[in-house]
């Protein structure tokens, strides 16, 4: 879920909230809509109970004097985007806010949208599909409080299910709506204290999360709130407003206030804004003055959006996992998957078809599904398969993994496949996208716009849903116990922390890549997963610095790459060949050492990822770049991090343009 906008004040706030929406567009949507309380003129009156509209949201033949009735105006927007032709026969995509922006104005002669205190909300989404019943804003069962939610809520399904016992009724499939139920339930029982209400609503919610809200009976007033998701408030001349980025409120105020985790602050129509700690007790947020553009609010204070999106990967690894495991069943859920028990038996062969990056993750991918769920796996080139006559039949399953979900290769690999009566599950991050349409089941990874040409987020997004996905399979196939399930994914809930960890301190990766900056060529080495990890690595170096580097398996180096290392390098630092060598803990490692040794005694300069408490790499390596303990199927998602830093790191040495790199582009869409 991608971007608020929460505006109250003496300007009439659609305008204020549609720009700020648009603002927020380079985030990534599926969906959007807004909610404004009405004017006290046009108001029914309070506490009369009426039934949220669930029409269509361009539905303007909904007669005015029903619309009337509705205690709040909301206006929704769902799913595709819309494609139009203009009037030189030229084609572009209609985006969402557009279509919101329209649909606004066609209910201008029905029932104009009035009003000073309103939300607004891009929806990426999560649970539930993208559809006008899933877009925010999402009401209670009165339709008098309105709700945006960006993250996650880990204990939904408990609480809709108690809400359910209680009366509630859903218009939903998202783990949002029961926020909207939750405070209502509050508000019932403490008077109709919107602020309080949030506040003991908010004590039982677990996962990350940041909410506005609003309610008929407390005009001109925003509740906001937030836990571990970016919130942004400020005060201005003509009002206060909160979002989930500086982009969308910078227009107004310079002066951007930050309130902690699970705090609530109080937005009223003169400005003035209210703090309260968890506890309910007035506390003082910290706050500073913004002084950049409106793309330096889009990165978010970091120099480039490659570094940006990097510190993003934590919150998307949460996301891709958040909701995968049933703690009452003790199994992993794809409830997207169509297949039955008896499908997924007679599977005989997988293919994962992919380019680039995805075709790295394609490759981590085999190593684990061969493992755990003991089903041949190929991985192909995408635009080598089609041409090649591969063996594909409705026994088959077909991975097709595409950031873009508009590669034309991968898309041609799908429809190949299809034809042969296989069965295609399309992994992509983008909703909507080509590849969506052309596949048989839909995986997506939720990362949030990638800006940045280099993939980094979307790349261990990928990773971890092929995780998930390879132990979803033996389960299926009874290779992995529940227990042992259990484990891992209790041990996948960790990653998030663990690159958290390593992006505190890069002050290794800086100065490894000093010795790197003006290298003419680098190679890469690891073993297992780990050779697969510096195929990526490799891959980013290349992409961002210009500096050329080959990956290779540890036990090939010996067959010819081993005679690009300088033996001048042995006397001479300057002549020194950066090798980048993962050696985590594995099955591998001390095979690893000797292939390290080997390099070392050539004149190599080696660069080591390495698991934190290993002393001998450290006597080994001239430089080492640790990682926090993990299991070696794990490894690759934390050991890509100080990888991608490294290239990054290298490209802003060399001056290099590290967000679009030359000849490069986000979506290949020609073969």
């Amino acid at each position: 879920m991608c971007g608020i906008v929460a505006y109250t004040g003496t300007t009439e706030a659609i305008e204020i909230l549609l720009a700020g929406l648009r603002r927020l567009e380079y985030r990534g949507y599926d969906s959007a809509g807004i909610a404004l309380q009405r004017p006290a003129d046009r108001a029914d009156t309070p506490n009369t109970p009426s039934t949220p509209s669930t029409s269509s949201v361009a539905d303007t033949a909904t007669p005015a004097s029903t619309l009337a009735a509705e205690p709040l105006q909301v206006v929704r927007r769902k799913g595709l985007t819309e494609l139009v032709t203009e009037a030189d026969g030229s084609t572009r995509n209609k985006g969402m806010i557009e279509q919101l922006t329209e649909a606004v104005a066609a209910l201008a002669d029905t029932d104009p949208l009035r009003g000073t205190c309103g939300i607004g909300h891009t929806r990426w989404a999560t649970h539930g599909i993208p559809s006008e019943d899933n877009a925010h804003p999402h009401r209670d069962c009165s339709g008098r409080i309105a709700v945006v939610h960006n993250g996650i809520i880990e204990n939904y399904a408990k609480l809709r299910q108690q809400l359910t016992a209680k009366g509630h009724h859903f218009a939903s499939q998202t783990d949002s709506e029961v926020i909207a139920h939750l405070i209502e339930e509050q508000c019932a029982g403490n008077g109709g204290n919107l602020r309080e209400a949030v506040r003991t609503s908010v004590a039982q919610l677990s996962g990350n999360f940041a909410l506005a809200i609003i309610s008929a009976d407390e005009p001109g007033t925003i509740v906001v709130t937030r836990n571990d998701m970016p919130l942004v408030l400020g005060s201005f001349e003509g009002g206060a407003i909160a979002a989930s980025d500086n982009a969308a409120i910078i227009e107004y105020t310079r002066d951007l206030i930050f309130i902690d985790d699970r705090c609530l602050a109080v937005l009223h129509e003169t400005g003035a804004i209210e703090y309260y700690d968890p506890a309910g007790e007035p506390y003082i947020p910290s706050g500073y003055h913004f002084d950049g553009s409106i793309e330096d609010a889009q990165k978010g204070g970091y120099p480039d959006f490659f570094l940006k999106e990097i510190h993003e990967q934590p919150r998307v690894i949460r996301d891709v996992i958040a909701n995968r495991f049933d703690l009452k069943t003790k199994t992993l859920v794809f409830d997207e998957l169509p297949l039955t028990d008896a499908d997924l038996a007679v599977i005989d062969r997988l293919y994962i078809v992919a380019c680039g990056t995805s075709y790295h993750a394609g490759l981590i991918g085999k190593y684990l599904i061969e493992n755990w769920a003991r089903i041949p796996v190929e991985v192909e080139v995408a635009s080598e398969f089609r041409y090649r006559n591969p063996i594909v039949t409705p026994n088959t399953l077909v991975l097709a993994i595409s950031q873009s979900g508009e590669t034309t290769d991968t898309l041609e690999a799908v429809r190949l496949a299809r034809r042969a009566g296989a069965h295609v599950v399309a992994i992509t991050n983008r909703v909507g996208s080509l590849i969506t349409q052309e596949a048989n089941t839909v995986f997506y990874l939720h990362a949030q716009l990638e800006v940045s040409v280099a993939a980094t987020k979307s790349f261990l997004a990928q990773v971890a849903l092929i995780t998930l996905f390879g132990m979803f399979l033996a389960q299926e196939r009874s290779l992995l116990t529940g227990p042992q399930i259990a484990e891992i994914y209790g041990e996948m809930k960790q990653l998030p922390d663990q690159i958290e960890h390593i992006l505190a301190n890069t002050s290794a990766i800086k100065t490894a890549a000093t010795a790197c900056k003006d290298a003419t060529t680098a190679l890469f080495i690891g073993r297992g997963v780990g050779a697969t990890t510096c195929y990526e690595g490799a891959l980013k170096l290349k992409e961002i610095s210009y500096l050329h580097a080959e990956a290779y398996a540890g036990g090939e180096i010996k067959h010819g790459p081993i005679a690009l290392i300088d033996p001048l390098g042995l006397n001479d630092p300057s002549a020194q060949t950066p090798v980048v060598a993962v050696v985590t803990q594995s099955t591998t490692r001390d095979k690893m050492i000797s292939n390290i040794e080997e390099m070392k005694s050539r004149g190599a300069q080696i660069i080591a990822v390495a698991t934190e408490g290993d002393r001998r790499i450290a006597e080994l390596a001239d430089f080492v770049l640790y990682i926090p303990p993990t299991r070696e199927c794990l490894s690759p998602i934390t050991a890509s991090v100080p990888l991608q830093l490294l290239a990054r790191y290298i490209a802003e040495m060399r001056g290099t343009n590290i967000d679009q790199p030359r000849n490069l582009a986000k979506s290949v869409t020609v073969e």
